[in-house]
C-alpha cells in the first residue's frame, strides 16, 4: 500500500501534519466520527497539500496517540496502527474500524461531544445523529 493512495481527504479518510499534543481535538473528532461512521483511517506525515512529509520519532508519536485516546475518547474505540515506510520517510496510520458501542465521545473541558463524518469533515453529530448511534450502540 502507498500513501498517496489513501490521502485525499475523503470520508474515509483524513490527514495531519503532524500530532498535535496540545490541540488533540483538531484529530481526536475523526477518531470519533470514524469510530461513529463507516470507520475510516487517520494519518500522521501528510500536510494539507498532500505532500508526503513523514514523522520523526514514529514510535514516541503513536505511543503518545494511543494514550490521548484512551483518555479523551469514551468508550474507547478499537484501532489498528501501524507505522509505514515509504521512500525513506515514516507515518503513523491509525485504522478506526466501525464501533459497536456507539456513540463514541470525545471528552475535554467537561464536554463530551459525539463526531460523525459528513463528506471530507467530522462535525459535532446533531440530534437525530445521536438518537440513532444510542439505538445502533445499544442493538
Amino acid at each position: 500500500m502507498k500513501i498517496s493512495e489513501l490521502i485525499g481527504e475523503t470520508t474515509e479518510y483524513d490527514k495531519k501534519e503532524t500530532l498535535e499534543v496540545r490541540r488533540p481535538k483538531s484529530w481526536l473528532k475523526s477518531v470519533s466520527a470514524f469510530a461513529n461512521g463507516m470507520g475510516g483511517a487517520l494519518v500522521f506525515g501528510v500536510n494539507d497539500n498532500e505532500d508526503l512529509l513523514g514523522i520523526t520519532n514514529s514510535k514516541e508519536v503513536s505511543e503518545k496517540i494511543s494514550e490521548i485516546i484512551k483518555t479523551k475518547i469514551d468508550p474507547i474505540p478499537q484501532i489498528i496502527m501501524e507505522i509505514h515506510e515509504e521512500d525513506g520517510k515514516e507515518f503513523v496510520i491509525i485504522r478506526v474500524p466501525t464501533g459497536i458501542e456507539t456513540p463514541y465521545y470525545y471528552i475535554a473541558d467537561g464536554n463530551r461531544i459525539a463526531y460523525v463524518r459528513v463528506g471530507n469533515q467530522s462535525i459535532p453529530a446533531g440530534n437525530q445523529d445521536l438518537k440513532q448511534l444510542v439505538l445502533r450502540g445499544s442493538n
